[in-house]
């Protein structure tokens, strides 16, 4: 006879049921997004790459005299980059290819890198010798919570330095995004606080942990760890 009460086997399957719903609601947003980038870029980025080349022939063929028509053709040509590079933005924001293409090892060390020169601090990326062997599902809760770490660094940390690791075994993955700056305070009011809530349930759902904590030699310290063999979400 189980000694655990009633109440609270409903409670623990309610746990149970609304994990599994948020897991197939993230799969489901991940697919969408997904398809959303691969559209901008098959039918958006397409049709503006060929319009800039119609665009090249046709001012190749524009007289000297007036200068007034090189001139707006040349207005045209840095709009048209201007769009292009605003589309590969939103593209990258919706999905970012390179993880799914190039692996964790591309994607992270870039978008470690991208960070250090927009902020201006001292990033640095420690990744394993060779690829992680992960799953896909695995991979995008990895560089959620990346995302999220450095996020959270940009805005309360106060940081000069960053230190993003990955550790990968046979039996776990893990990551960590570490400063050196304020440390963690209390949970922020509003919209903030929720981006971090979504990457920890998305590790229960995978049967992982995902802690945000002050580092002994300062700073803060968010620590993501899935279990490479799916474990039950803990109620």
């Amino acid at each position: 006879m189980s000694d655990i009460a009633p109440e609270d086997q409903n409670v623990a399957a309610r746990v149970a049921e609304l994990s599994d719903l948020l897991g197939h609601v993230n799969s489901t947003w991940d697919n969408e997004r997904r398809s959303l980038a691969r559209q901008l870029h098959d039918s958006v980025g397409s049709s503006l790459t060929a319009l800039t080349m119609h665009l090249g022939l046709l001012t190749a063929k524009l007289p000297e005299d007036p200068p007034a028509l090189r001139e707006r053709a040349a207005q045209m040509k840095n709009l048209l980059h201007t769009i292009i590079e605003n589309n590969r933005r939103m593209q990258h924001k919706l999905w970012n290819d390179k993880l799914e293409f190039l692996g964790i090892k591309v994607a992270f060390s870039e978008a470690v890198t991208e960070f250090g020169d927009h902020y201006r601090v001292a990033a640095r990326c420690s990744l394993p010798e060779e690829e992680p062997s992960c799953s896909r599902e695995h991979g995008v809760a990895l560089l959620f919570a990346l995302e999220e770490g450095l996020r959270n660094v940009a805005a309360h940390a106060g940081a000069t330095a960053v230190d993003v690791i990955v550790d990968d075994n046979e039996d776990e993955i893990m990551l960590t995004v570490r400063d050196n700056g304020s440390g963690p305070g209390a949970p922020e009011a509003g919209a903030d606080k929720y981006g971090l809530r979504l990457v920890r349930e998305r590790a229960r759902h995978l049967g992982g942990t995902l802690d945000l904590t002050a580092h002994p030699e300062g700073g803060s310290a968010l620590t993501l760890v899935l279990p490479k063999t799916r474990a039950a979400a803990a109620p």
